[in-house]
């Protein structure tokens, strides 16, 4: 009973955090003037007995074809170093700000709601995953510290780092009402500078988890059999086979090194703006599969995809981390002493990873590894 009540009231905090977020995007008002705002009116207020401006008497095309072309985004010329100053307006601008307002925060915000919902109903369908045999009292060494440190390392790291980011995507619609305009600025500076320092962080323990677990995460014969049986999650009595990495930490490794490759990249393109042409190269790159993408990008282009890009794979990786933090701790018993203390209990191991456990066990006793072993009772 109290297990129902507590995944009930988790669905309804899910429920209004993700009303909050989609009502504070959707609140997000274009830059265009109303319908009924008066435009071209002479300045200081005058009436419609001032002369009209050279260029806009009745019959005169020559200021609409000129705030057209400005409209458009042609680049003039100017005298002075930073040629972007040369467009005076960027027609991308709006275009790239209404997608930052509007679908990328609404979208996000269904993805957080979705995932976390989706988590307590497998919650209240499955339960917490027991080990099945009980606990042996006997451990395997599941990760040594280098390992481990280089897991916490990105892991405390992308925390920081997913905190802060989403601040930057949600923090007005939901922590700038609550806690005011100058509680807000002050945070929202403390967590940019946070974030700016803090994904060098990320980027290391990316690059070790990287090197130290490539080789266990490569398509194996088993990962396709513990795929077909949904990796026992389902069932309380299947044990699908696996190696240190079953067929779902693999998709997990390889979704975790691609996104957060891409995230780092699009990041340090923004820690050093105008500096690259990420986007243009990777879209000359994607064409080569009969995409038709833009092969050149202005400076400031370029930071538009790359503030888009970085929001698009930070959520999915939030929404990723999110189902792995679940199966980690409260979902698994006996998954998290895998990163805790980096041993196992035997019969976890064997449920879960029985040819890994095999040979551990067998390099432990100084015996052949023989048959498939069976958990203890």
């Amino acid at each position: 009973m109290a297990r129902r009540w507590t995944i009930w009231l988790g669905l309804l905090i899910a429920g209004v955090l993700g009303f909050e977020i989609l009502a504070g995007a959707a609140s997000a008002q274009s830059v265009r003037p109303p319908s009924n705002a008066v435009t071209n009116a002479p300045p200081g207020g005058a009436g419609p007995q001032s002369p009209p401006a050279p260029g806009t008497e009745r019959g005169s095309n020559v200021d609409v074809e000129l705030w057209g072309k400005v409209r458009r985004g042609v680049e003039g010329k100017v005298s002075i170093p930073d040629t972007k100053s040369g467009t005076l307006v960027q027609s991308g601008g709006e275009a790239w700000r209404n997608f930052r307002n509007g679908p990328l925060p609404t979208w996000g915000g269904w993805a957080l709601t979705g995932i976390i919902g989706l988590l307590l109903a497998f919650y209240a369908i499955r339960g917490k995953i027991m080990i099945e045999h009980g606990m042996s009292g006997r451990t395997l060494i599941r990760f040594n510290d280098v390992e481990r440190m280089a897991h916490w390392l990105m892991a405390v790291s992308f925390v920081i780092l997913a905190v802060s980011g989403l601040n930057v995507l949600y923090g007005k619609y939901v922590l700038l009402p609550v806690i005011g305009k100058a509680a807000f600025a002050s945070l929202s500076i403390f967590l940019k500078w946070l974030h700016n320092h803090v994904a060098f962080a990320f980027m290391l323990g990316l690059a070790m988890s990287f090197v130290l677990w490539l080789k266990h995460n490569f398509p194996t014969k088993e990962d396709f059999v513990w795929l077909a049986q949904g990796g026992g999650l389902f069932s309380k009595h299947s044990h699908p086979p696996a190696r240190k990495f079953n067929a779902g930490q693999k998709i997990l490794f390889w979704m975790i090194m691609l996104g957060g490759l891409s995230i780092s990249m699009s990041g340090w393109s923004l820690m050093f703006p105008f500096e690259s042409s990420m986007f243009a190269k990777t879209f000359g790159l994607l064409n080569l599969f009969g995409l038709s993408l833009p092969t050149s990008a202005t400076p400031i282009q370029e930071m538009q995809f790359a503030t888009a890009w970085h929001g698009i794979v930070g959520l999915f990786l939030i929404c990723v981390i999110i189902g792995h933090i679940y199966i980690g701790t409260v979902g698994m018993q006996g998954a998290f002493d895998a990163m805790g203390s980096g041993e196992v209990d035997e019969n976890w191991a064997k449920e879960h990873h029985s040819i890994w456990a095999e040979e551990e066990i067998a390099k432990r006793d100084g015996a052949p590894s023989g048959a498939r072993m069976q958990p203890a009772e």
